[in-house]
């Protein structure tokens, strides 16, 4: 036990005071090393996961200090891939990742885009499962949540150290700032719909139309690919809005599969088809965003100046 502290602090404990001293601000980077320590005496103590997760909890709990919480989340991330199913299942709980994760993508913690993005990869990711039967399914209600409040996840081609905009989607306009909210969860709960275990013939069909989307995905992003606002071919572009307006139902559906669907497999593919759907349609709305300020700009520069008007008298 940590001199000075309790086992009630949660930095009383062994792992919990190394998980302090590796997270704190006057750290300059990531201790890869104590890091690894760290996962080794979670894995080793009985309560070592459970420990971990009260002490992390602690350190992100109402701290406005980006640098802590950036040490943090690395910190839980290489404790994902290393501690196992029995600290990966506290994690992925909605008390841990809603309640803590999640709430620091408020405007009153002004993180970083770099590091919202990294919270809401994780949620994508965890969302997916885990080898070991962890149950994901709280942390897939919230990754459902935030998609249906129109929260833009970052794309896997998308590296999480760049500076990107977490985007909402339909909007292409700046959204307003996210504020977490317990209602869409209290409502998800009091309607929850019964889940589901797919057989062969129900993936089988769901497979081709999943094949669909892809090849619809596949087309959208080729047009956009092609051309540009103002100088658009407009064969493709009445393609492309019957696209987008299909597009824009098949995501609802996904959506709905989601919710229901136990298969862990479909799931994931589910996911992976739902990034790349949202990545075409965001595409499509910023096209059209370009194309209604280009055309703006021409109509304006058509009209004839008043300072350009000359009246000549006879």
């Amino acid at each position: 036990m940590a001199f000075g502290k309790s086992h009630k602090d949660p930095f009383g404990t062994s792992v919990g005071h190394l998980i302090e001293k590796a997270t704190f601000a006057g750290v300059q980077t990531e201790d890869w090393g104590q890091f690894m320590h760290i996962c080794d005496m979670i894995i080793t103590s009985k309560d070592g996961p459970k420990e971990a997760v009260r002490a992390l909890k602690k350190r992100i709990s109402k701290n406005c200090n980006h640098k802590e919480i950036q040490l943090t989340l690395s910190l839980i991330d290489m404790c994902m891939q290393n501690c196992g199913p029995s600290f990966q299942v506290l994690i992925v709980k909605r008390d841990f990742t809603k309640d803590h994760l999640v709430k620091l993508l408020s405007p009153r913690y002004n993180l970083p885009l770099d590091i919202q993005n990294k919270i809401l990869s994780f949620i994508m990711t965890w969302s997916r499962g885990f080898p070991g039967g962890v149950d994901v399914s709280e942390v897939k209600e919230i990754y459902l949540e935030l998609l249906k409040k129109g929260v833009q996840f970052p794309s896997s081609e998308t590296e999480i150290g760049t500076e990107k905009q977490v985007a909402l989607s339909p909007s292409v306009t700046k959204p307003p700032p996210f504020v977490p909210s317990t209602s869409v969860h209290s409502s998800a709960a009091a309607c929850k719909a019964p889940t589901i275990l797919l057989v062969a013939e129900q993936i089988g069909k769901l497979h081709s139309e999943v094949d669909m989307v892809k090849m619809n995905v596949k087309v959208m992003s080729a047009i956009l690919m092609e051309n540009t606002p103002g100088s658009e071919n407009q064969e493709d572009m009445q393609l492309l809005e019957k696209l987008y307006k299909t597009g824009r139902d098949m995501q609802e559906r996904i959506m709905d599969l989601l919710a229901v669907v136990e298969n862990e497999d479909v799931t994931v593919e589910l996911i992976q088809v739902n990034e790349d759907l949202n990545q075409a349609l965001l595409g499509y709305e910023r096209f059209m965003v370009r194309w209604a300020r280009d055309s703006l700009q021409v109509s304006s520069s058509s009209k004839i100046p008043f300072f350009q008007i000359t009246i000549c008298y006879l």
